[in-house]
This record gives structure tokens, C-alpha cells and sequence, in this order.
């Protein structure tokens, strides 16, 4: 499967954003999904994940509450929404597609996009 990430930019700490993967390829909802990003310096780090059929996700501690990960099986597109964001929510976030059922390590995924810049500003 190929993944291409899009919906990223600039934004004030508080604002929201939407991010948006789309996918390529017959067996989309044979993958669990997940979101990830990057600071330049830092490790990779797991946001959010959702399960194939769309029952089940999970998310890191640090986005508990303002962010929410969605997929559209039909249309071959996972989610995610930020609200309430915060400058040390500045990354380059990366969809990712895994054949686990659902996954929070990035060890566990195939399939990377091509990631989109998100910056939070003070």
C-alpha cells in the first residue's frame, strides 16, 4: 500500500488541524493505521492508531483528549484530527499502515508516507 499525508501547516497553539492520509492499493482494510511524528533530533514518536475494521485505537498519553485518528475503509483514508494544539505538538507527522490487526510501535509498520509538516506557534 502507498500513503500520502497531507493537511499539515502552520497554526497558533490552541487552533486545530486536520490531517489526511490517503492510500492506494486493494487491501487497505487489511492494515491497521497509525500516525507518528518527529522532531529532528529526537526518536520517532507513536500519536494515535486505529484497528482495521475501525472498532478499536489507541493513543499516546501526550494527545489523550485533543486529538482523534479516523479511517474511511471505503474511501481509503485515515484521519487526524488535532484540536487544542500545543507548540510541542510540532513535528513532521507520518501516516503508516501495519498488517497487525492495530499496533503503537513503529517497528510493527510496513508502509510510510511521505510525512507533512505541522507547526504550533506560541
Amino acid at each position: 500500500v502507498q500513503l500520502q499525508a497531507s493537511g499539515g501547516g502552520l497554526v497558533q497553539a490552541g487552533g486545530s488541524l486536520r490531517l489526511s492520509c490517503a492510500a492506494s492499493g486493494r487491501t487497505f482494510s487489511s492494515y491497521g493505521m497509525g500516525w507518528f511524528r518527529k522532531v529532528s533530533g529526537k526518536e520517532r514518536e507513536f500519536v494515535a492508531a486505529i484497528s482495521r475494521s475501525d472498532d478499536s485505537t489507541s493513543y499516546a498519553d501526550s494527545v489523550k483528549g485533543r486529538f482523534t485518528i479516523s479511517r474511511d475503509n471505503a474511501n481509503k483514508m485515515v484521519h487526524l484530527q488535532m484540536n487544542s494544539l500545543k507548540p510541542e505538538d510540532t513535528a513532521v507527522y507520518y501516516c503508516a499502515g501495519s498488517p497487525d490487526w492495530i499496533a503503537t510501535r513503529h517497528v510493527r509498520y510496513d508502509y510510510w508516507g511521505q510525512g507533512t509538516q505541522v507547526t504550533v506557534s506560541s
